[in-house]
């Protein structure tokens, strides 16, 4: 069961909070603050000059002053108004570090720095210096976290939050077809909005709600309207509060269109009231009503730049290390936010920092000679080459100093050193053969230093390394620029896929440490608490839960897993009274969900033997299942629904037998294919004579094997599997050409050491070569039954034994060993060979 930490109301006072940081005005906050020599009054360094009294002689305060004062001392953040003789509380006052320290501690919880009075204020959008008041709240919270966890605290103890009991609801659910919507919603927003958010508009901005095509358009507005409250829905929210693009020079009326289009809307779609026959839970909003959870700590004591994508900024993606500069990206070419956070690159796109803030990067990674670089990525497929560019800090398409990027199965590592060339290559991959790489969430980690060279970990395990002992990285361009899903002002080198974490350290990654992050997990995740003590349910357990840890997979559905039975107290109860609990099923929005109920055949009883005051498990593996989103996490109301609890059952019909399918008319199929690519190599060995284990031509076969068709239909051939068999082709003719034994028993005849002229005056020196090789791809007499030979009377044989003449004709300026190896390679990798 996930371990739960810390994250609770501050423990402090909060004295003179509701005049705090009133009226101060943000700035940039991309200069570094550093604190000085007090000693020396010459040694400014063109940062904050701390000339107060000397800081108590206490590891606090001093761990005070360098991690959270120096960081907010700075006139672009606090220190225009929190100083002596400014406002309350004085929490970055120069005059006395411990008057400073004082203010802070009351407004700073340090044992969950989330939860502290200063983080909530900036994160409601006080103050903050960059444009989005999450990453604020962000970055405080880690300059707090490294505060304490310099001063020895220790996070508190999860403490749960008994939710509301709330009764399952009404509601509606957006149809499946987008008809009424088109009649609706579709056409105001069509005609106002598409201006920008369509794909069709000069100038396009994602999302597209407004695109020309209705069902993209459907899909996308969805997670914008609320059926349930039209005037709660964000299209009418945007146009009402924060005046967006009105159109019509009245907000107020033109929201008042968009929520009478949406009302109608909602009009036409029917609530779904739960059945009255189901037993069911108290009911609970994602957003509203699950705790946030630390499933566990990661190690970041040495990131310099860090994205976990929390904010809904459609332009910007925050650096959130607190490592200043701030190395903010800017989402171009139509990169979109995850839901779950996290972004998408699509075609085209890129996320990109500028080439000053990047010299972070350069400073901080020459000066301690190793780095990692540390990502959750979903690639959109297996079939992306180049390598396409995931993350890279990089001048162009040949200039680089590290790189992590994706051909086919493999990641590859690219690095800058003293043995590279300047694009950084050799480059390290990982292996051909055990296909690593796959189109699925992956936690993957570059390392490198100057002892243990080059490594690359995917979910926690090391895969592929290379020694670069006694090489460096001081020749590293400081003019480049980190950008991730390709590279800077390119058009080659593009990425598709999500991004959903990533960060830069300044050290080497130990592999326990990158076990210990691969454990910690992405994205957010929160604990739900269905209440099912309500009468009649289970009026006899007071205070009972069935607990799930809960995140938003994606932008279409929600993972539930580790269902957990909690009561406070109760083991006197259990003693006499077990519980048993069967047929657990997730309800959504008045109803079951249609799929995803890994839990509908639990079956457990929780009893005095077994009752654990933190939890019962409720599985016996970390089985999770993955329900639709339908309205969003803010308006998505769930329960959940039992075939027994206690004595009260659930008579549950039986599921209706479905009717058989029409058989499928499927359309004529070739009565020809292609070999597959274990079968083109066998066939080019049996043909050749050369064995497939010889050294140089499994080398070869391993690294076009991907290259090679998979399928036997025809119509799937591509022109990369031609470039794939010739390579093929061209490593066993070589074999067998270079092998003098074997070449004077398939080319019996021949002078290898004549020159052309000499070797092929005429057709019937030609002959020597073409008519072994077409016998040796010819079908000869097969048995077709009661001993009755016959030769397959449809052969290329003329044709190809014509194309080969002309070919070795033509060859007249090469010498005869790479003749034949050029008529055996035309051979051997044509269709007579590839169709079968």
């Amino acid at each position: 069961m996930i371990k739960l930490l810390a994250n609770r109301l501050p423990l402090w006072t909060l004295v003179g909070a509701s005049v705090w940081l009133a009226g101060c005005s943000g700035g940039s906050g991309q200069e570094n603050e550093k604190l000085v020599n007090r000693e020396d009054p010459d040694d400014t360094g063109g940062a904050i000059v701390y000339r107060g009294e000397n800081p108590a002689k206490t590891d606090d305060v001093l761990n005070f002053q360098q991690n959270l004062w120096q960081n907010l001392a700075g006139e672009d953040r606090c220190g225009s108004c929190h100083i002596e003789g400014g406002q309350s509380p004085q929490f970055v006052r120069r005059d006395d570090i411990n008057l400073a320290y004082q203010a802070a501690i009351d407004i700073a919880d340090l044992l969950s720095p989330a939860q502290s009075r200063m983080v909530i204020k900036v994160a409601e959008g006080h103050n903050c210096w960059v444009a989005d008041s999450t990453a604020c709240g962000d970055i405080i919270t880690r300059y707090i976290s490294a505060w304490a966890g310099e001063s020895g605290k220790v996070p508190a103890e999860f403490q749960r939050i008994d939710p509301e009991p709330k009764s399952v609801g009404s509601s509606r659910s957006f149809p499946a077809s987008s008809g009424d919507f088109a009649a609706t919603v579709y056409p105001v927003v069509r005609e106002y909005c598409s201006s920008c958010h369509s794909e069709d508009s000069a100038q396009r901005q994602q999302p597209y709600f407004a695109s020309s095509d209705v069902d993209v358009a459907y899909e996308v507005a969805k997670s914008r309207i609320n059926l349930d409250d039209p005037g709660s829905s964000r299209f009418v929210v945007r146009l009402r509060s924060e005046s967006h693009n009105c159109w019509s020079g009245n907000c107020m009326s033109d929201a008042n269109q968009m929520e009478a289009a949406i009302a109608a809307f909602a009009s036409r779609v029917p609530t779904s009231a739960v059945d009255p026959d189901l037993l069911v839970s108290h009911a609970l909003v994602l957003a509203a009503d699950g705790q946030p959870l630390d499933t566990g700590e990661r190690v970041e004591t040495d990131v310099i730049a860090l994205y976990e994508f929390k904010s809904s900024n459609t332009e910007t993606a925050f650096d959130t290390s607190g490592i200043n500069p701030a190395m903010n990206l800017q989402l171009l070419g139509g990169v979109q936010r995850v839901g779950g956070r996290g972004i998408r690159i699509e075609a085209g796109s890129v996320a990109k920092s500028d080439t000053q803030s990047s010299t972070k990067l350069f400073n901080h990674l020459t000066a301690t000679g190793e780095f990692s670089v540390e990502t959750w990525v979903v690639p959109s497929n297996v079939t992306q080459d180049g390598p396409a560019r995931i993350v890279t800090y990089s001048g162009g398409a040949e200039t680089r100093n590290f790189t992590l990027g994706q051909t086919l199965y493999n990641y590859n590592f690219l690095t800058r050193n003293s043995e590279s060339d300047a694009n950084g290559m050799p480059m390290l991959s990982t292996p051909d053969a055990d296909e690593v790489l796959q189109a699925t969430l992956q936690h993957v980690v570059a390392t490198y230093d100057l002892i243990d060279g080059r490594k690359i970990y995917v979910n926690g395990q090391l895969v592929a390394s290379d020694l670069l002992t006694g090489t460096n990285i001081n020749d590293w361009d400081r003019s480049f620029a980190l950008v991730l899903g390709g590279e800077s002002g390119a058009s080659e080198g593009g990425w598709l896929g999500a991004i959903r974490f990533l960060a830069v350290h300044e050290r080497a990654l130990t592999e326990e440490q990158i076990l210990t992050n691969y454990e910690a997990g992405v994205g957010e995740k929160l604990l739900m608490r269905f209440g099912i003590h309500q009468d009649p349910l289970n009026g006899a357990i007071p205070n009972a839960y069935i607990e799930f840890v809960v995140e938003q997979y994606d932008s279409y559905s929600y993972l539930f897993s580790e269902p957990t039975f909690y009561m406070a107290s109760g083991a006197d109860t259990l003693a006499t009274t077990d519980i048993v609990i069967e047929g657990l099923r997730i309800g959504v929005n008045g109803k079951e969900a249609p799929v995803g109920q890994a839990f509908a055949n639990m079956s457990f009883t929780v009893t005095a033997d077994n009752f654990d005051p933190n939890g019962v498990p409720l599985y016996t593996s970390p089985t999770g299942t993955i329900i639709e989103l339908e309205l969003g996490p803010e308006q998505d109301e769930f329960f959940l629904t039992f075939d027994r609890l206690m004595t009260r059952t659930y008579n549950r019909p039986a599921d209706p037998t479905p009717a058989a399918p029409v058989p499928a008319d499927i359309p004529d199929q070739a009565h020809i294919g292609l070999r597959n690519f274990a079968e083109i190599n066998a066939s080019i060995s049996a043909m050749t004579t050369v064995p497939a284990t010889t050294t140089s031509v499994e080398s070869i076969y391993n690294a076009v094997r991907q290259q090679l068709p998979i399928a036997e239909d025809i119509r799937g051939f591509l022109a990369a599997h031609q470039s794939g068999v010739m390579q093929l082709s061209v490593a066993y003719c070589t074999a067998l050409v270079n092998d003098t034994t074997r070449r004077a028993s398939f080319f019996p005849g021949l002078n290898f050491a004549a020159s052309h002229g000499v070797a092929f005056p005429d057709e019937a020196g030609r002959s020597l070569v073409v008519n072994p090789l077409v016998d040796a791809m010819l079908a000869h007499q097969i048995d077709v039954g009661g001993g009755t030979m016959e030769s397959v009377a449809t052969q290329p044989a003329n044709g190809l034994s014509s194309e080969l003449h002309t070919l070795i004709s033509s060859m007249s300026s090469a010498d005869t060993p790479t003749t034949v190896i050029a008529a055996c390679t035309a051979a051997m990798g044509s269709a007579a060979m590839l169709i079968q």
